[in-house]
This record gives C-alpha cells, sequence and structure tokens, in this order.
C-alpha cells in the first residue's frame, strides 16, 4: 500500500539526478540507493585482499613506486 512522505525541495532536486530516466519513481530510486548502500556494508576485505594491501604500503615505504610517467614509457603510451 503505497503512503506519502515529504521531503524538502532541495532534496527533491536532489533525488531527481538519481533518477536513471525521467519516468523513474521517487520509490524506484530510493530502493536502488537502500540496495546500494545494504551491498557496501556487506561487503568486507577478504584476508587476501588485506595482505595484498599491507605488501603494497610496505612496497611503498621501501620507495618501490614508479612515477605515471615510468608507467606510460614502460608500457609506451
Amino acid at each position: 500500500m503505497p503512503t506519502s512522505i515529504q521531503v524538502e525541495k532541495e532534496t527533491k532536486k536532489r533525488l531527481d539526478k538519481f533518477k536513471n530516466h525521467p519516468r523513474e519513481t521517487y520509490n524506484e530510486v530510493l530502493s536502488r540507493m537502500i540496495h546500494m548502500l545494504s551491498q557496501q556494508n556487506k561487503e568486507e576485505l577478504s584476508q587476501q585482499t588485506i595482505k595484498n594491501i599491507r605488501k603494497s604500503l610496505n612496497d611503498i615505504e621501501k620507495g618501490k613506486v614508479y612515477s605515471l610517467e615510468q608507467v606510460e614509457q614502460e608500457l609506451g603510451l
């Protein structure tokens, strides 16, 4: 059963920017946003990802980094 909610004009303008198409309802916009947020909260870093991040940070601390110019040159860009 549909219900009404009140939002300020500025909030409505902001919601309009999230519409995928002009006829998309605010219910669809909000449902999509809620779904995205709930999925984001469920995502946790795996142990392998944490290990990779630590290794990368260690490499940075040791100076094992490349400049953008070096990468472009290596890739022939």
